[in-house]
């Protein structure tokens, strides 16, 4: 090894490696709900942590009710813009028009709650849903107040009883649909609810995190 090689090697050996960043917010494949409550808005979805396909993951059973599972997180879209997630869903809800007020029912949604000012009627979210017909890649404000946005990311029967991975860049999603560019979430929610159609569903998440 020549002395030119020899500098380069030293100095690279004590050089920091730089890692991505990463920011767990749901590690349900260790069992961990730290962190995560329950809102109830119309009866009561049930979940479960469960061994589901060789993997620990969360479980929501919803029928004729709506509660979803939050976490309060500051999450910098600066530094970690990218959401990732896994979901499975046994069934859609085929018979509920998801963009009116009687059929606002999803088998599995995940969303990002943020703030757009100072007063708490300024509070947004982005919905990522699996939705019933809207096609994927739509997006629609939530029949019921346009301070919730829904965006499909998977769609119909067509991938149920499948795993799927999600990655979205959350910062550029919030600016496609709302139209302003947001640098901090406020908390990640999990919901799967049919209280407006009265059906059932069954729906299972894997770990959530956010990387750069």
């Amino acid at each position: 090894m020549n002395s030119r090689t020899y500098l380069l090697f030293f100095l690279l050996s004590f050089m920091p490696l730089t890692q991505a960043e990463t920011i767990i917010v749901g590690d349900f494949s260790r069992g961990d709900l730290t962190g995560w409550t329950e809102k109830e808005f119309e009866g009561q979805t049930k979940y479960q942590l469960k061994q589901i396909d060789g993997l620990s993951v969360l479980s929501a059973s919803s029928s004729n009710a709506a509660s979803g599972l939050f976490r309060e997180i500051d999450i910098d879209l600066n530094k970690t813009p990218i959401i990732h997630w896994s979901w499975k869903v046994k069934s859609t809800l085929p018979n509920a028009n998801e963009r009116v007020k009687s059929g606002d029912d999803f088998s599995a949604r995940v969303y990002v709650v943020f703030s757009d000012g100072p007063f708490f009627w300024q509070t947004k979210t982005l919905n990522y849903v699996w939705a019933n017909k809207s096609a994927i890649g739509e997006h629609w404000p939530n029949p019921y107040t346009a301070n919730a946005q829904m965006f499909t990311l998977q769609s119909g029967e067509e991938q149920a009883n499948r795993w799927r991975s999600e990655s979205r860049n959350v910062l550029q999603d919030i600016q496609r649909v709302f139209g302003k560019k947001i640098t901090t979430i406020e908390a990640v929610a999990i919901m799967t609810d049919t209280d407006q159609t009265g059906a059932a569903a069954q729906a299972w998440y894997g770990d959530i995190r956010f990387s750069d």
